[in-house]
Formats: C-alpha cells, sequence, structure tokens
C-alpha cells in the first residue's frame, strides 16, 4: 500500500513539474498573470487530489521541498506560501464556479500582484468584499501597502456611505460614481492633533498632511487650494478646500466642520457651489459637487436639510481614533507662553 501511494505521488508531482516547465516558456511575456495561472491550476491539483485521496496537509511539505529542489531559481514554492495558494483558490472556487461569468472573475483575480491577493483574502471574509478590493486595486494601481491601509479604514463599507442629494441633482451617468466617491466616516488618524481642535487646526492638519489626506479621499481628487477665495459683489467669501475631480470632471468644495451637523451648514455650501459654478467651472465641466466633513450628525436633520437644495451636496463625519493624550497636551507650551518667550 505504502509503495502504491508513493508511486501515486510521483505521478502527481511529476505533473505538476511539467505544468510549471510549461508556464515558465510564457511567463517572460506576462509574468504576474502566467504566474497566477500556474498557482491556480497548482491549487487545483492539491485541492482535487486530497478530496481524491486520505492524504492530509503533510503532503504540502512534500510538494515544497520537491519543488523547491527542481526549481531552485524560483521563488513562492515554500510551505507556508503553498498554503495561501491552496486557501486563495478555496476562497474564490466555491463562489465563482457558480457564476456564469466564472473565466472574466478569475482573469480580474489574476490582474493583481500576488502579494495584493494574500492581503485580500486574509484581510477578507466574503467574496462581494474581496472583488471590491479588487476592482479598486485595477482601477487605482494601489501598492500593497495602500491597499493594506484601505482594508483596515474599511473602504469597502465607508465607501457610499454618506447622505447626499446626489440621485435628485445630478444626471445619472455621474451620480452613481459621485455616491461612491463620497465617504463616511473619513479617518483622519495620520493626524497629529489635539482633542479639543478648532477648524483651523483641523485644515491646517490636512494641508500639511496632502498626500494622506488625498488617499483617503480616494482616487481622482485633485488639490486646488484652500480657504479659496469667492468675490460676489462687495463681499468676499473663502472656502475651507477646494478640489478637482478628474473621473467626475467637476469641482469639489470641502467644508470643514468641527461641530455637530447643523442645516445652516447646508445653505452655506450650496451659496458656495453657486458662485464656483457662475465664477469657474466651463462649459466643459459636470456640476460643482459639495462635501461637508463635520465631527457627527444627526441622519433625520441632515436628510431634512438637503430635501429642497437643487445642488448636489454630501454630508459625511470624521473620526480621529488616534489623538494627542491629555497629558501630552497639558505639556506643550501655549501660543501665549511662546509669545511670551520671543517677547524675554
Amino acid at each position: 500500500m505504502a509503495k502504491s501511494i508513493e508511486l501515486n505521488y510521483k505521478d502527481f508531482i511529476l505533473d505538476i513539474k511539467t505544468k510549471i516547465k510549461s508556464s515558465q516558456l510564457k511567463a517572460h511575456v506576462k509574468v504576474n498573470k502566467e504566474l497566477l495561472k500556474l498557482y491556480w491550476e497548482l491549487a487545483k491539483m492539491i485541492v482535487e487530489k486530497q478530496k481524491q485521496s486520505s492524504w492530509g496537509d503533510g503532503f504540502l511539505k512534500d510538494i515544497s521541498r520537491d519543488l523547491k529542489s527542481e526549481f531552485p531559481n524560483m521563488k513562492g514554492f515554500s510551505y507556508r506560501n503553498i498554503k495561501y495558494i491552496r486557501q486563495w483558490y478555496n476562497f474564490y472556487n466555491e463562489v465563482i464556479g457558480q457564476q456564469a461569468v466564472a473565466q472574466l472573475e478569475i482573469d480580474k483575480i489574476f490582474q493583481i500582484p500576488w502579494g495584493h491577493n494574500i492581503a485580500i483574502i486574509t484581510k477578507t471574509k466574503e467574496y462581494k468584499e474581496a472583488s471590491f478590493y479588487i476592482d479598486k486595486t485595477i482601477q487605482n494601481n494601489y501598492s500593497r501597502a495602500m491597499l493594506m491601509k484601505q482594508i483596515e479604514n474599511n473602504l469597502y463599507k465607508n465607501s457610499g456611505n454618506a447622505i447626499t442629494n446626489f440621485k435628485n441633482t445630478l444626471p445619472q451617468a455621474n451620480s452613481s460614481l459621485a455616491i461612491e466617491s463620497v465617504k463616511n466616516p473619513y479617518n483622519f488618524d495620520f493626524l497629529d492633533i489635539r482633542a479639543e481642535h478648532d477648524e483651523k487646526e483641523l485644515e491646517d492638519a490636512l494641508v500639511d498632511n496632502m498626500t494622506n489626506f488625498l488617499l483617503e479621499l480616494g482616487s481622482g481628487f485633485a488639490f486646488i487650494g484652500r480657504q479659496y477665495k469667492l468675490k460676489v459683489e462687495e463681499n468676499t467669501y473663502k472656502i475651507d478646500l477646494l478640489f478637482y475631480h478628474t473621473k467626475l470632471h467637476c469641482y469639489v468644495v470641502i467644508e470643514l466642520k468641527t461641530v455637530d451637523f447643523k442645516p445652516e451648514f447646508a445653505g452655506k455650501l450650496n451659496f458656495y457651489i453657486s458662485a464656483i459654478d457662475t465664477q469657474i467651472k466651463s462649459k466643459e465641466d459636470n456640476p460643482t459637487i459639495g462635501i461637508i466633513i463635520c465631527k457627527s450628525k444627526n441622519d433625520t436633520l441632515v436628510e431634512y436639510s438637503l430635501r429642497d437644495i437643487q445642488k448636489p451636496l454630501g454630508i459625511s463625519e470624521y473620526e480621529l481614533t488616534e489623538i494627542l493624550p491629555k497629558e501630552l497636551e497639558s505639556s506643550l507650551p501655549s501660543i501665549e507662553q511662546i509669545e511670551a518667550e520671543f517677547m524675554r
């Protein structure tokens, strides 16, 4: 019996080696895609063999040892990675195998690097969530670190979760992308800021950390300016932050509020959007969008406030879980102390 298993294994490992050699001939053309195709076939063979036989996970170590011996210049055949390969295949195969568009879905998985694939299957819980991050990686060319950051910040649940009136105020072709482009909440943990901060402190900190802020806003946002001046008749008004969205092809006005949402905030933002549309927007641009990012909001109050507004507005919250501790705040000199020291 043992000899039979040994012969069976030799035939099995020979089949795998043949597939690897065949894959190597194509790898120089499409390295990542061919590598992932190889991993998929390898995992499929392993899963099917384990179903047909009584072999346990111990034989994965044998596969790892033999493949590393046969292909010493190829990475990816460690015992740990072979377990990842099998986990990756099982994660998708149950769902994809039931869909008519199975091959299209598999091809999508093959478009992102292996490290990204490992991050997604180990950090997500269901296929829809995994598919969301695959799409975002392809669309935005995420690095692995950026992808991990988006998963940690729960982009899947937060994306498109703000309260907006976009369906009623934007053309249908734009409204879906606009809704998806506004998160709730925004995570500002990349800021070093006091717990009791004001709007200027928040704005200063975001501008000083613009790279991280743009990553948190999402793909397509291009920064134009802060405290952007608008002159209406004899009065000058200042917009907190002005952006242009390269995918929506429109200006985006962002107002920051370090207090709870109030209905008058929507009215003021509506005024700013009207001014931008009149003074800056060109014929080629789509309607300007406004976003209020506030400390907290009452959803019913927000819905009432947006109901009869004709300009596209979205209301979101921000969260800061990593703020300067109270004891550290008290150890920092105040503005008055600094000024007194300079005078002295």
